[in-house]
């Protein structure tokens, strides 16, 4: 599974740092994991159970920055199954 367009529009934004945040986004959950930037890096996308957590697919971020802050390399890679 890939990440879309629509998706990626929500998760290129910025949000408070170090924090997990949950959003209802389509007929989906998700949540994530903002680093000190406030920006996304830790992705759970699926359906809430009823325990709370997200039962679905689990990506990480590779964001690589330089030392002025320009970003050199920003991609999405699915590790999985998040139970």
């Amino acid at each position: 599974m890939k990440l879309g367009e629509e998706i990626l529009k929500v998760l290129n934004k910025i949000y408070e740092p170090d924090t997990m945040v949950e959003k209802r986004f389509k007929r989906y959950d998700i949540a994530f994991k903002t680093d000190g930037y406030g920006r996304p890096i830790l992705l759970f996308f699926g359906e809430k159970d009823e325990r709370g957590h997200i039962k679905g697919e689990r990506f990480a971020r590779r964001l690589i920055t330089a030392p002025d802050g320009t970003v050199i390399k920003d991609h999405w890679e699915n590790k999985g199954r998040s139970t």
